[in-house]
């Protein structure tokens, strides 16, 4: 990973440390709700995304450098708030999908600081529990 690569990393991860709490208590904030993989606790992490059909999708910012991504790879099964409603699912990871077009397809504000402050554009899929 490249100098710059890693410092966009780091100043993104300190702003989203402090934003983070604030985002996930607003009501209609999607929020993606992961089992810690080292203490088995619920994290919860404010996402964008848009949910199709039976289907969450998003993109992560950091790929498999993201801690839910991490927490998803150790246990795929989460809860996902969309509109203020839970849902369970499970999610995967998707390598082989195209994030950047996946991005075209997910709300606008979201792929904008997506792109913006990505370094590792990972797609991550939602199948809920209907």
């Amino acid at each position: 990973m490249s100098r710059r690569t890693d410092l966009r990393f780091r100043a993104t991860t300190a702003v989203q440390r402090r934003l983070n709490p604030l985002l996930r208590r607003l009501p209609l904030q999607t929020v993606l709700e992961t089992t810690g993989r080292v203490s088995g606790l619920p994290r919860q992490t404010p996402v964008g995304g848009r949910r199709e059909g039976g289907s969450f999708w998003l993109v992560s910012e950091f790929g498999e450098r993201s801690q839910y991504v991490r927490n998803i790879k150790a246990d795929p099964r989460v809860r996902v708030r969309i509109r203020g409603r839970w849902y369970e699912g499970t999610a995967r990871l998707l390598p082989q999908d195209d994030p950047v077009a996946r991005l075209r397809r997910l709300p606008r504000v979201n792929g904008l600081g997506v792109r913006a402050l990505g370094t590792n554009l990972l797609t991550v899929r939602v199948d809920l529990d209907t």
